[in-house]
């Protein structure tokens, strides 16, 4: 696959932006290194004035970027979706740093569209967010001072990402048939239910069961035909619970 068009297959996600002009240099971050998927999930304000001129002449992004109510919808559809974080998360996956992720990804636009998330300027991703994505994500920055604006930080990874689908890479095995961010995430609401049912999950005293299996199942890349093996168990499991 040509450069360009792996580089098209990358959606940046901006999840509950509250700064107007970050969107609009996230945007001039992505048309220098060639991106052109912006999607922005329940931003404070867009359209904005202030996103139009921070774009600097990015304005198509802008004008093509599409706007959801939740993460949910923002990864419908992707193969990989990676999420930037600063800090360690308790029942995290481990935290790969931009190059590698960068490089991953690229690998992963062969099967179908990924994405890339950021969250919000003063909070980040919160748990649950992190949670949805296949990939945490950091910046090796100076640990003494690792503060970086929202553009600043978009503009770091569509850099590493542009140099990762510029890069020559040997030829590699195909990859296999993955399930999309769609399919797990119906398994995951499967396993819940099915868990529930059986009375192993209790809703009212959850503890860390759930945060445990995804990070369980996160820990490998499933695929589609795994996804339906998995699902035709939990639906036999339910005919025997009923």
């Amino acid at each position: 696959m040509n450069s360009a068009l792996a580089l098209d297959r990358i959606r940046i996600v901006l999840s509950r932006t509250s700064h107007p002009g970050n969107i609009g240099a996230a945007a001039r971050a992505m048309k220098t290194m060639g991106l052109s998927q912006l999607w922005l999930v329940a931003p404070q304000a867009h359209p904005s004035r202030e996103a139009w001129a921070r774009a600097s002449g990015a304005t198509d992004v802008l004008d093509a970027a599409r706007v959801v109510s939740t993460l949910q919808e923002a990864l419908a559809g992707t193969v990989l979706s990676a999420a930037l974080t600063a800090r360690r998360r308790e029942l995290s996956l481990p935290r790969m740093h931009a190059r590698e992720a960068a490089a991953e990804l690229l690998r992963h636009t062969a099967a179908g569209e990924v994405a890339l998330v950021f969250g919000n300027e003063t909070n980040g991703l919160t748990n649950d967010e992190v949670a949805l994505c296949g990939m945490p994500v950091s910046i090796p920055a100076n640990p003494e001072y690792s503060s970086l604006n929202l553009g600043a930080a978009v503009q770091v990874l569509c850099y590493e990402l542009r140099i990762a689908a510029l890069t020559p890479q040997p030829p590699a095995d195909p990859l296999p048939q993955l399930a999309t961010h769609d399919e797990v995430e119906g398994f995951f609401a499967h396993l819940t239910r099915v868990s529930t049912q059986s009375g192993f999950h209790d809703p009212a005293n959850p503890k860390r069961l759930l945060p445990r299996l995804r990070r369980l199942f996160g820990r490998i890349r499933l695929e589609r035909e795994e996804v339906s093996i998995l699902r035709g168990l939990l639906t036999s499991f339910e005919r025997k619970v009923e």
